[in-house]
């Protein structure tokens, strides 16, 4: 048993990056994903990204692991095909706009009458339901929406927009808990069923627990800060910035202490139901704190704070973060050889299952390189020709 979803197999009808992204995470864990694609072009994320000699690290890092059948939904034989696959499998994920796999064909009601056990996930951006149900949303679209960009502003009041598609992993990860959830209750007689989950949704509920406090408390009177992540900021060292989150008295304590910074005998920092009160100090104190931390080494800044307990880290590149004593001491990442892109570099799979070890996926496949294996399977035609026309 290679992971705990061996024996799991999965029609992958999503493109872009939410729903691949999710079902990669679930190939890394064992699951047989069957990735469906449009003739010719394939999967759009096969040309974005850094790309060497035809190879896309975003489709690398989405895809590993599956097998690539091209079908064409839109006509009767795709359609076809897809009814085929569709008694052999567990679960089909999907992400275009509402409606559109009903247009189709392929929606739920077309498939669960073909295999009454199928888990049936939609990923949809504004959800089946509303006056937004069919406006495309793609990343930016929904941290504008959903109030991230709002979230990231600084204090001249502008929107900022995280440099990176955030929706569309936390989409991602929403979607393999459900998939698993669903699989779960499955199997335990409560059979399959239609599982729905927006982006809008996603985000939400990712944003709110530490980022909208006076949304949650409607009794608020407005004037304590919703964003407990808003005053930590990077400081700057000798040679670079490190980051210290002084959440709690003792942590502010203990940075002063160890950084020689006066001011932690002052009876407002006593006990933990008054410091917060006495804002004017403790903001001068992590002032003074950050004044000190200034005329330190990034090295020395870390021993210090490190020595007293207080959380703290380097300010890290990514290339310093895959070169790092410790995360090469635990092994954050693989690496591996693709046939046409040469040595590549991936995380492993974040989850440490015991018994079942998840293990990253080979490379990602070519565009139709299984379609073959896998409609031969389901038609009886196990030679070559049938599918030739849509295999690259």
């Amino acid at each position: 048993m290679s992971g705990p979803l061996s024996g799991v197999r999965i029609l992958d009808l999503s493109s872009a990056y939410t729903g691949p992204f999710a079902t990669a995470l679930l190939a890394d864990q064992g699951a047989d994903v069957i990735k469906v694609e449009r003739p010719g072009v394939g999967d759009m994320t096969r040309w974005m990204g850094v790309v060497v000699n035809g190879v896309s690290s975003l489709y690398q890092l989405g895809n590993r692991g599956k097998r690539s059948v091209v079908i064409d939904l839109q006509s009767p034989d795709g359609v076809e095909s897809i009814r085929r696959l569709a008694p052999t499998v567990d679960v089909v994920v999907q992400n275009f706009r509402p409606g559109v796999v009903e247009r189709l064909h392929v929606g739920y009601d077309d498939l669960v009458e073909l295999n009454p056990d199928l888990v049936y996930v939609s990923i949809s951006g504004f959800g089946d339901e509303g006056p937004h149900r069919e406006r495309p949303a793609m990343d930016g679209v929904m941290q504008a929406f959903a109030g991230f960009a709002v979230n990231e502003a600084d204090a001249d009041g502008q929107p900022r927009f995280l440099h990176q598609a955030a929706i569309d992993k936390i989409t991602a990860l929403f979607a393999a808990q459900a998939i698993t959830a669903a699989l779960f209750a499955r199997a335990t007689g409560a059979g399959g069923h239609h599982v729905r989950l927006s982006m809008l949704d996603a985000t939400v509920s990712y944003l709110w627990p530490d980022c909208a406090g006076n949304e949650t408390l409607t009794e608020s009177d407005q004037s304590q800060p919703s964003r407990l992540a808003a005053t930590v900021q990077p400081i700057s060292c000798q040679d670079g910035w490190v980051i210290s989150v002084m959440a709690t008295r003792r942590m502010l304590l203990d940075a002063c202490r160890a950084l020689g910074v006066a001011g932690t005998d002052d009876p407002r920092l006593a006990s933990d139901d008054v410091w917060r009160s006495a804002r004017e100090l403790t903001s001068r104190l992590y002032a003074d704190c950050s004044a000190a931390l200034a005329g330190l080494t990034v090295a020395d800044a870390v021993a210090r704070l490190g020595e007293a307990g207080v959380p703290c880290a380097a300010v890290q590149s990514l290339g310093d973060l895959v070169h790092d004593e410790h995360v090469e001491t635990i092994g954050v990442f693989v690496e591996d050889v693709h046939p046409d892109a040469g040595r590549i570099r991936q995380p492993r799979h974040p989850i440490l299952f015991e018994r079942t070890p998840a293990r990253v996926g080979g490379p990602a496949p070519a565009l139709g390189q299984h379609t073959d294996e896998v409609l031969g399977a389901v038609s009886g035609d196990a030679g070559g020709n049938e599918h030739e026309e849509t295999t690259t």
